[in-house]
């Protein structure tokens, strides 16, 4: 039954039409480049407008594994499709991995959050929904569907099998450069405890995180999320136009953030703080 009608899940033609307007979400992300707030990867300011930081998060994040999980296990039967090859339902399953512990896992972890912005939040629910359309749209009905689409390409199983390993190491390298950050957080919540039993004035306190890929670079979390899902566009195929989108998006939508906060990190710390480390991609920038 449809959410809402040839729109969730999405026909063919609507479909295309979300995928168009999606090729175009660059042109949205670069409007970062004129915040000096959300460019700096922060998600509140002082307003009235927050929102609770764990309960913003989940909401806003698990749209995504949500919408193609439902759009998986109902748009192959308008199609007349009784079962998708193990090719579509490993990417489906990877997405939901990814997800799974960004919506859920990571905020109940955290030791803190900050509030969001209800503008923030917002967006992050239009990205996760038109991405999930497009991505959970093709693999249920409009990209590959029979096992001999996928033997078509040429050696599909063995850059499958690569774009996996990619995707893993991303996935894994993301996962412990979150921790880094999270323990400097713990660190930094049993220090303003200790200030506080010695009635003592709690100020806010930052660091450079220097564990793991912090050595190299100031960002590795971005990175290695763009890795992630440079694996899971070799595991589709180069012809897959919503996972290519998905890794350009991200991008463009995480560039912005990761330059102001280099800026932020030099302002704050110095240059000698910072000296060797590069702000995002390794031996580039």
């Amino acid at each position: 039954m449809a959410i809402v009608q040839d729109w969730l899940p999405a026909s063919r033609e609507n479909y295309e039409t979300i995928l168009f307007w999606w090729k175009l979400y660059p042109l949205l992300a670069s409007m970062q480049w004129l915040s000096s707030w959300y460019g700096m990867g922060k998600t509140s300011v002082q307003s009235r407008f927050n929102l609770p930081g764990r309960i913003a998060w989940m909401t806003m994040e698990a749209p995504g594994f949500t919408t193609l999980l439902y759009i998986v296990s109902t748009l192959p039967a308008q199609h007349g499709i009784t079962d998708l090859p193990w090719q579509n339902k490993v990417l489906a399953g990877l997405f939901v991995i990814h997800y799974t512990y960004r919506a859920i896992i990571f905020p109940i972890i955290q030791p803190s959050m900050s509030p969001i912005h209800v503008l923030i939040w917002a967006n992050a629910i239009f990205f996760q929904l038109c991405n999930a359309t497009c991505l959970g749209s093709w693999l249920a009905a409009y990209g590959p569907t029979t096992q001999e689409e996928w033997d078509a390409q040429t050696w599909s199983v063995p850059q499958f099998a690569f774009g996996l390993v990619v995707f893993y190491v991303g996935l894994a390298a993301n996962y412990f450069s979150d921790e880094e950050l999270r323990e400097i957080r713990r660190g930094e919540l049993r220090r303003q405890a200790k200030l506080k039993l010695q009635g003592k004035v709690v100020d806010k306190h930052y660091e450079v995180p220097q564990n793991g890929l912090f050595k190299y670079m100031l960002y590795p979390h971005y990175f290695m999320e763009w890795i992630e899902w440079l694996g899971y566009w070799i595991a589709a195929g180069v012809a897959c136009t919503p996972a290519r989108c998905f890794l350009l998006n991200e991008f463009s939508a995480m560039l912005p953030r990761a330059i102001s906060g280099g800026k932020w990190y030099r302002q704050r710390f110095g240059d000698d703080k910072i000296k060797g480390k590069y702000v995002i991609i390794p031996g580039v920038y």
